[in-house]
C-alpha cells in the first residue's frame, strides 16, 4: 500500500517550516474565501531588501519568492487547518523590486512556482504573471499573491 504524503510531509521532506503568519501591515486580511476560491493577499518577505539588478542576484531573488511562498502557505494552512485542502493552485501574481532594466522576473518568481509544485505536484501547476516594480513596501524584494481552488465545506 502506497502511502500518500500531504504537503506538510513534502514540506517536512524538503526541510522546510512554516514561518509565524505575518501580521498585516494596512487595513487588510490575509485572505478571503469566495466558494471555492481562496484569494491571499500579497505577501512580502522580511529577510531580503533591495532591487533585484541591482542590490540582489537573481539567485537570491529566487530565494527571496521561495520564502515569500512559505510565507503564503502559513497563511493558507492557517485558514484551512491544512494544506491537503488545497484542490488546485490557480494563479500566481509575482511582484519584483526591480531596475528599470532589469528583465529576469520569471526566473525570479520561479523560487515560488518550483515550490509550489515540490509541495503540491500537478495540483501546483498554475497560470502566473511576474511583473517589475519601481518600489514595494518597506523595500522587500518580493511580493506575491495567489488565488487557489480549496475544498467545499463539504470536503469536495
Amino acid at each position: 500500500m502506497q502511502v500518500i504524503q500531504t504537503p506538510e510531509d513534502k514540506l517536512q521532506s524538503l526541510g522546510l517550516v512554516l514561518p509565524e503568519v505575518r501580521p498585516a501591515v494596512g487595513n487588510y486580511v490575509g485572505c478571503v474565501r469566495v466558494g471555492n476560491l481562496l484569494f491571499t493577499a500579497g505577501q512580502g518577505v522580511d529577510q531580503y531588501h533591495g532591487k533585484l539588478g541591482k542590490d540582489l542576484s537573481v539567485e537570491e531573488g529566487y530565494a527571496a519568492s521561495r520564502q515569500s511562498m512559505l510565507n503564503l502557505l502559513a497563511v493558507v494552512q492557517h485558514e484551512l487547518g491544512s494544506l491537503n485542502k488545497v484542490k488546485k493552485v490557480v494563479k500566481l501574481l509575482g511582484f519584483v523590486n526591480c531596475t528599470e532594466d532589469f528583465t529576469d522576473q520569471p526566473k525570479v518568481i520561479n523560487g515560488a512556482s518550483d515550490l509550489l509544485v515540490a509541495v503540491f505536484g500537478e495540483r501546483g501547476k498554475h497560470a502566473r504573471s511576474a511583473v517589475g516594480m519601481a518600489q514595494l513596501p518597506g523595500g522587500t524584494a518580493i511580493e506575491i499573491e495567489m488565488i487557489l481552488e480549496i475544498e467545499d465545506e463539504k470536503g469536495n
